[in-house]
């Protein structure tokens, strides 16, 4: 890929076609890195989600790839030089300076200074630039690590020190592939992206985010310059809500965009069990959306996102693989995936409370459906008329 984006020089899979159905692009420096013993991001997620598709026995031959890391030219193609090279000295120091914490965002407690500081988000940036190039023919990718959606050129934000939707739709483009719609049901707003492609009439977003959340963005009438389309939903968002903004929103917006290729950011910090939101869906609301939009368009890039229980997390994105992979989630875990799962409380990321029996033994949660509530309905049909 380096004649696309200079990703990381000559890695055996650039500008290689996908084969053998979806690509999974993973990466082992997830297994121990961490953004600190009091961060929400402490909890292991990417690697979960690895160790349970191996389990299970839903990686063909050929379908896993190691993610490449972006090299540092490859990031500019949205990010600036300067914050860059911050990042890149943040990790050399293990510290940053007053000045770089107010300039970057570097340093901070939502964006610690960490051992892979540049590493980590960089290879995250790498595997959805890689992506873009897999499926330059057609094809769909699943990269769970990516879906860093807060990140700003210049600054972390939110967790997030690259913004790889941004750099994997820009990349996209250098591929020749014009419309592009992306989808994001993290629980918060994706800032970033909109912050890149507000107003451009070639990329489309939908976003389902809750209302009144950081970073307090996405507001009902923010349509970006008319390519935006901001769902802020109320606490307790269910599975029927969920799927009436399928049906009435997301599907006939990205229908309307033709676009040429779909990107889904599938945050898992929208489900029920997770800390950082107050919203209530299923995991099965996830594999919906993901097989909804499978037919929508040639090429169907899947990011991860948010997501801070580790057994939530897992079990959500190892489905939302199976729906892409095209495999059946059993009704209980064969036992070498449950111990993947029974694991994480020996490892003590339960911290001393007790976790559901369902989240170590099954994949697919309960339905946690509902009424679609009048505020609901009211902001689906204001966005079904524009």
């Amino acid at each position: 890929m380096d004649d696309v984006a200079g990703i990381a020089s000559g890695h055996p899979q650039a500008g290689a076609a996908v084969a053998l159905g979806p690509a999974f692009l993973g990466s082992e420096i997830y297994r121990h890195s961490s953004y600190g013993t009091w961060h929400p991001l402490r909890v292991p997620r990417v690697s979960t989600v690895m160790d349970l598709v191996r389990a299970l026995g839903w990686l063909a031959p050929g379908q896993y790839r190691a993610s490449p890391r972006a090299k540092p030219a490859a990031l500019t193609l949205w990010h600036t030089p300067d914050y860059i090279a911050a990042l890149q000295r943040a990790e050399e120091a293990g510290a940053v300076s007053d000045a770089v914490r107010l300039r970057h965002g570097l340093g901070t407690t939502s964006n610690p200074v960490f051992p892979e500081i540049f590493r980590r988000p960089a290879t995250s940036a790498g595997a959805a630039m890689l992506a873009a190039d897999l499926v330059r023919d057609g094809g769909m990718v699943y990269t769970p690590a990516g879906g860093t959606h807060h990140g700003m050129p210049d600054r972390a934000n939110g967790f997030c020190y690259l913004n790889d939707p941004v750099l994997c739709i820009l990349t996209l483009r250098r591929l020749g592939v014009g419309r592009v719609a992306y989808v994001d049901i993290d629980a918060h707003h994706c800032d970033g992206v909109q912050h890149a492609f507000a107003g451009d009439p070639q990329v489309l977003l939908v976003s389902v985010h809750e209302e009144r959340r950081w970073p307090f963005t996405g507001a009902l009438e923010d349509d970006g310059g008319g390519n935006c389309v901001n769902l802020p939903v109320p606490k307790g968002f269910n599975d029927t809500e969920m799927r009436a903004a399928l049906d009435q929103v997301i599907l006939p917006q990205v229908q309307a965009h033709r676009p040429e290729a779909v990107i889904l950011q599938c945050g898992a910090d929208a489900l029920e069990e997770d800390p950082l939101s107050r919203l209530a869906l299923s995991n099965n609301a996830h594999r919906a959306v993901v097989r909804a939009l499978k037919g929508m368009a040639p090429r169907l890039i899947v990011l991860g996102g948010g997501g801070y229980n580790p057994w939530s997390v897992g079990r959500c994105w190892a489905g939302v693989w199976a729906e892409l992979a095209g495999r059946e989630i059993p009704d209980r875990l064969p036992a070498a995936a449950e111990a993947v799962l029974r694991d994480l409380s020996g490892k003590g990321f339960d911290r001393g409370r007790p976790v559901a029996e369902a989240l170590f033994t099954t994949l697919a949660d309960a339905p946690r459906e509902g009424p679609v509530r009048p505020d609901v309905r009211e902001r689906l049909r204001v966005l079904a008329g524009r």
